[in-house]
């Protein structure tokens, strides 16, 4: 028997999902590493205003648009920017967990691909936050912007001098935009529906938020990005499993070519 007779049970069209309790103690210690690893990079506040000023300088000489443009969208009322202070503070994690939740249980290989991403962008990032501490705008005098969850509310971030929750100088890169993009890109990837580019609006109001709030600058979101594409051309996505109709085509989503002509194209398929 040859590869083009073999039977399609040779390569299962359903890959299994990974064990679950694994898993939760993998994702478990992602997030746990993100926390810990930023409270590492805590006690550089000079350097951090250091750095704040190079970056603000960089962002005027690579003419990128004033963060001031952002904040002015969110200050027509006090309601909006408050929507905003709100998305920055209770979106971020939620949106993530639910984002590999769905994964793991529709579509356990691209689970396990955004997972890998995700872990490579949040190490990456943990390395840049180490080695380059950074205050955000809302800390810099020189960027003229207002500390919008201190004067609007809510605010996630006490004084600096007494935050022992979250380091407030991490601000490049921006794991808020990178994650948002990594979501985004893996529903894109994983789902077939001609909306789905729609997921893009999810980045696109996380980088809103997170400069119009002064949390960060655009270079923060631009190196996010760098680093979620080095890690999208790393890591592979899985390819699109083509079966034979009615098996094998994930719920929701139209199954393949049928008759002798869709067997054929299966059959020693990655060869």
């Amino acid at each position: 028997m040859n590869a083009r007779t073999e039977p399609e049970e040779a390569e299962p069209a359903t890959p299994a999902r990974p064990p679950i309790i694994r898993e939760l103690l993998l994702v478990a210690g992602l997030f746990l590493v993100y926390k810990v690893g930023r409270q590492l990079a805590t006690g550089h506040t000079a350097e951090a205003f250091r750095n704040a000023h190079r970056v603000w300088d960089a962002e005027r000489w690579l003419r990128l648009p004033h963060e001031d443009a952002a904040q002015s969208l969110l200050l027509h009322g006090d309601g909006l920017v408050q929507v905003a202070n709100t998305y920055y503070a209770t979106v971020h994690f939620p949106a993530t967990a639910a984002f590999l939740v769905w994964l793991y249980l529709r579509r356990p290989a691209h689970y396990v691909w955004a997972r890998r991403v995700l872990a490579a962008v949040t190490a990456a990032a943990l390395v840049v936050h180490l080695t380059f501490p950074l205050a955000p705008p809302r800390m810099l005098a020189a960027t003229g912007l207002i500390d919008t969850a201190r004067v609007y509310g809510p605010s996630v971030y006490g004084p600096p001098q007494t935050d022992t929750l979250s380091n407030q100088f991490a601000a490049m890169p921006s794991l808020h935009f990178g994650w948002a993009l990594a979501v985004a890109v893996g529903l894109i990837a994983a789902t077939r529906s001609r909306r789905r580019w729609l997921w893009l609006l999810h980045p696109l109001v996380t980088l809103l938020v997170i400069v119009g709030t002064a949390n960060h600058y655009w270079l923060d979101a631009l190196i996010a990005s760098a680093l979620l594409g080095v890690a999208l051309a790393v890591i592979r996505a899985p390819r699109r499993t083509v079966t034979t109709a009615g098996r094998g085509a994930p719920a929701g989503e139209p199954a393949g070519p049928a008759g002798p002509a869709a067997e054929k194209a299966l059959v020693g398929a990655g060869r």
